[in-house]
């Protein structure tokens, strides 16, 4: 199961009910995740098809096709579909979930199987496959990818993603659909596939599991393609001459190039195969003179012999016993009708056929021998002998100048220069050819040298999301992998607010291609905590990975005390995780007593008044302030006001 911490899809809850923990594989067309359905509390895999193909019906249909053809089906060795949505722009579809393998990675690790494994494993995929062509599904994808080997021993085939419904010739309705290594002969051909398909896909497994390689091998698509429609699939004990020639038949008949040779479905192959293993385990009794024998042909998918009507073939496959079981699973015994009797002389036919055929192959072996030996003198230290252009990149030109020769090869230094993004100026870059090319003794070689790397212009990327970004400049430069997030208003959450270089500077409008650059990323504005209390505000701000500090409590009239006032970074700009930020808390309204001054002389009053911090007012002239005294106040002496408050005076003259 793999991983990917940027990968936006982890934590989201998809259509409110499947939450993605981790990522456990990607694919051309969705990636598949591991989620919990929160529902119903299990763990499922989810696949989600690619975004940058929601707009593409084809896909989309294809991705709705899979879901509703692997949906069709109920049987345990077919993964389980549970659901299939649309969530905004994801389409989606929810699976059975099954930690372990795939055959393919079995096949990595051990090479080849045992016949006991390969049988175990087969018998399982066409229990499986069975069950679709019943439904009158073709999978036209099988391949040792889509084989899933559970830790608890099941064994399921999954990805109908390219399974349509069976008719008398299915088309793919495009190129050629499919793992080249697996496809049929009229795939290739004519583009058709129908049960038989499968079929044939199954043969070259089977193939690969018991000899641990393919049947067939090329350097391009094309070139297996082209073997798969004119050439035959070789016996596998070609490969490994231990194995039991009853498998041989079964793969030679599921990979018959004539589709009309191959057994009709999945269900007839399965038959087929418990007949084998039961032969393979002794279940016949050799010399049993009325034991029944099934053998299938070409032309009747089941051929019923008596062990009387198979005298004089016991040179079929190399077997020394008068009784076979290679065929259907239906046994039966009494005398032979005119049907059996044809199929009988058509097997033995093609026994005495396979046996010329191996004559023909040990003389084309010694021919080709001799061949390889001649072919290998000329090409090896005769006149046709070639020669490798060595990895001479990074090195000075004289070095390299010197390998070259030594290869067997001429050298010249081009006038033409070429940037490289690693690769120090002054030495070489490339080599036209290039670097492990093939060449006749005393070709040319051109090599050119490194001005260092180019100056590109840098992309637009602030206010883009990062995922965008990183898109975006992937290509061209070294982006770290761990990106500088920080608080601020300026974009939204998850939007990049600028791009570092090395050295923590903003970079310019140029810079030298593949260097390293960092991106800062926005984490939204720092959490607003005006309002909240002291304890309140800090676990907030701690919660956002900040630090918290308060300055001395400060009077307010409308804040309450205890109450924070603001919060405000240490410094401008952007804030890291990890500073500090300041809290001014308010310790409530500045109250104090208004003092007693009736009977004082008005005039002193007022300055008495004015020394408190109180604002005064009073109606009375100004002319007769000495000779008057005051007789009261509003508020009155006593009472609790704030500091700065207004009070009116009163006076009164006295004579």
């Amino acid at each position: 199961m793999s991983s990917t911490p940027n990968d936006p899809m982890i934590g989201r809850l998809i259509d409110g009910r499947y939450q993605v923990r981790s990522r456990i594989a990607r694919g051309g067309m969705a990636t598949v995740y591991l989620a919990t359905d929160l529902r119903l509390e299990r763990r499922v895999a989810i696949k989600i098809m690619h975004g940058h193909l929601a707009d593409d019906d084809t896909f989309k249909t294809r991705f709705v096709q899979e879901a509703r053809s692997a949906a069709r089906l109920a049987h345990p060795n077919v993964v389980n579909v549970f659901d299939q949505g649309q969530d905004s722009d994801m389409a989606y579809m929810v699976m059975e979930y099954l930690p372990g393998i795939t055959l393919r990675d079995l096949l990595k690790d051990y090479g080849k199987l045992t016949p006991e494994q390969t049988i175990d494993i087969v018998t399982a995929v066409l229990g499986g496959l069975a069950a679709a062509h019943k439904a009158g599904i073709v999978h036209r994808d099988l391949k040792p990818e889509n084989v899933l080997l559970a830790d608890d021993g099941r064994i399921k085939l999954g990805d109908f993603g390219l399974a349509r419904a069976a008719s008398a010739n299915t088309a793919t309705g495009q190129a050629l659909l499919g793992t080249i290594a697996y496809l049929s002969p009229e795939l290739v051909t004519r583009g058709v596939a129908d049960a038989r398909s499968d079929i044939y896909a199954l043969g070259i497994m089977m193939y690969e599991m018991l000899t641990g390689e393919q049947p067939f091998v090329g350097e391009a698509p094309m070139q297996i393609a082209y073997q798969h429609a004119n050439d035959s699939v070789p016996a596998p004990s070609l490969k490994v001459p231990s194995l039991p020639h009853e498998l041989d038949e079964l793969v030679l008949w599921a990979s018959a190039r004539d589709p009309e040779d191959r057994p009709r479905d999945a269900g007839a192959m399965l038959e087929q195969l418990l007949v084998v293993t039961a032969g393979m385990q002794g279940t016949a009794e050799p010399g049993a003179t009325e034991a029944t024998t099934v053998m299938p042909g070409p032309l009747a998918p089941t051929m019923v012999l008596s062990g009387a009507a198979l005298a004089g073939v016991d040179d079929f496959a190399g077997s020394d016993s008068e009784t076979q079981i290679i065929g259907s699973a239906r046994h039966r015994t009494g005398p032979v009708d005119a049907a059996d009797a044809d199929g009988a002389a058509q097997l033995r036919g093609k026994a005495a056929s396979r046996k010329r055929r191996g004559y023909w192959l040990f003389a084309a072996i010694v021919l080709l021998t001799g061949l390889a030996v001649g072919t290998g003198w000329y090409f090896g230290s005769g006149p046709g002998s070639r020669a490798t252009v060595p990895d001479v990149t990074g090195q000075s030109v004289d070095s390299a100048v010197t390998d070259i020769t030594a290869a067997g090869l001429q050298a010249a230094e081009t006038t033409a220069s070429c940037s490289h993004p690693s690769i120090a100026p002054e030495l070489v870059a490339s080599t036209k050819p290039a670097v492990g090319s093939s060449l006749p003794r005393g070709a040319l070689v051109t090599i050119c040298v490194s001005t260092g790397p180019a100056i590109i212009d840098v992309p637009a990327v602030i206010g883009l999301p990062e995922a965008e970004a990183r898109t975006t400049l992937g290509p061209l430069f070294a982006v770290a992998e761990a990106s500088d997030v920080r608080f601020t208003d300026e974009q939204p959450a998850g939007a990049v607010i600028a791009l570092l270089d090395a050295d923590g500077n903003a970079v310019a409008a140029t810079a030298y291609e593949q260097s390293p650059v960092t991106l800062v990323v926005s984490a939204g504005p720092v959490p607003d905590v005006a309002g909240k209390s002291v304890d309140d505000a800090t676990n907030t701000l701690k919660a956002a990975g900040l630090e918290v500090e308060t300055t001395d409590p400060v009077f307010n009239s409308t804040v309450p005390d205890g109450v924070v006032i603001s919060a405000s970074p240490q410094a401008d700009g952007p804030v890291r995780a990890g500073s500090t930020i300041v809290l001014s808390v308010s310790k409530g309204p500045d109250l104090v007593e208004v003092p007693d001054v009736v009977g004082m002389n008005l005039g002193e009053a007022i300055q008495k008044l004015r020394d408190e911090g109180f604002v005064v007012s009073y109606s009375f002239p100004d002319l007769l302030i000495p000779v008057a005294n005051a007789v009261s106040t509003d508020p009155a002496a006593g009472e609790l006001v704030e500091r700065g408050s207004a009070i009116t005076v009163k006076g009164q003259v006295t004579l």
